[in-house]
């Protein structure tokens, strides 16, 4: 059980860290819309983006390797405790809503990638609304998790 917790506990610091980098780099992209024209700025705004791009996918990785520890780790230690019980339907449900962060993620990520290219972002207000989603699908998880309704 004391392995159960330590592993539960990382896995939920993983997960915070990665939720930063979620929630920041959009607000990078908004302030690369609104600072065309100011080299300065946008390098400094895209070396930014591309480090916490990074950061996030080592933390989205760790949170994910223990995650699936959580979840499977009873077929590698026979007294490690398990959430995948009769019931557990909240489960896919919660990682089908992850899964549709880490695409969130990954677009915003291509968008960065893309601005360093010469293509052009799309507007600030539009950054702006996509910068709201995934408070919105992390409301769902959290939900689930607490709840755990099905």
């Amino acid at each position: 059980m004391h392995a159960y917790l330590w592993v539960k506990t990382l896995h939920v610091i993983f997960v915070i860290a990665w939720m930063a980098a979620v929630f920041y780099l959009p607000r990078i992209l908004v302030n690369l819309a609104e600072t065309q024209g100011q080299a300065d700025v946008q390098s400094r705004l895209a070396l930014m983006g591309r480090r916490l791009y990074s950061f996030g996918h080592i933390m989205f990785g760790l949170a994910f390797v223990l995650g699936l520890l959580l979840w499977l780790g009873y077929r590698l230690w026979p007294t490690f405790p398990t959430m995948v019980v009769a019931g557990s339907g909240w489960m896919h449900a919660k990682l089908a809503l992850v899964a549709l962060i880490l695409i969130h993620y990954v677009v915003g990520g291509r968008w960065l990638k893309g601005q360093a290219k010469g293509k052009t972002l799309p507007s600030s207000k539009a950054l702006r609304w996509f910068n709201e989603v995934p408070l919105l699908l992390l409301l769902g998880v959290v939900y689930l998790v607490v709840a755990k309704p099905f």
